[in-house]
């Protein structure tokens, strides 16, 4: 009898095994780090609640389009413009979702018919940099927004021209997800 129950509890205890060992093996797993997370994002996401009511952006258009929001520099000289034409660029390679999302370019400068002219685009919508707007947004910044009005992800400014080819890379990988998952906008 004795052998039947020691025979008994190892195979509880065998079943048990099998299915707490993997359980808490993941937790430790997580605890420890053993592993790197899988992050897909290129921009950074907005940890702090940013909306476009904050940053003084009150706009009928903007209701329920994803924006592109992007802060021209006030001195805008040749790398500027190269950065704009890649944005303008990024914008238009969103193929079938454009309809989808509305870029914005705020200026805080006079050079706005410079601007205009860097960004070719019929749909680009042109605004004045509110001053609430200038402490959450740096020069040459690129923000996505929500059609919910909250800022959800951030671009810095690339710093050379060897890097304009992956940040538009980074955007168009970014707002084609997003725009994928969303199911609003």
């Amino acid at each position: 009898m004795s052998s039947q129950l020691t025979k008994s509890r190892r195979n509880l205890l065998l079943v048990l095994g099998v299915f707490i060992l993997p359980v808490i093996l993941a937790k430790l797993a997580l605890e420890q780090h053993w592993f790197k997370y899988g992050v897909t994002n290129h921009g950074t996401l907005v940890e702090q609640e940013i909306t476009l009511d904050k940053l003084g952006l009150v706009n009928e258009k903007f209701n329920g389009q994803w924006l592109m929001l992007y802060r021209v520099p006030d001195n805008c000289q040749q790398f500027c413009q190269q950065l704009t034409l890649t944005i303008n660029n990024t914008y238009t390679l969103l193929g079938k979702e454009l309809p989808r999302v509305s870029p914005v370019a705020l200026n805080g400068a006079d050079n706005q018919s410079l601007v205009q002219d860097s960004f070719r685009h019929h749909k680009w919508l042109f605004n004045k940099l509110p001053d609430t707007a200038k402490s959450f947004i740096n020069n040459g910044q690129l923000l996505i927004v929500d059609p919910l009005g909250n800022v959800v992800m951030s671009y810095k400014e690339p710093t050379s021209e060897n890097d304009l080819n992956s940040y538009s890379k980074a955007i168009i990988a970014d707002m084609k997800k997003l725009l994928k998952y969303s199911r609003i906008g």
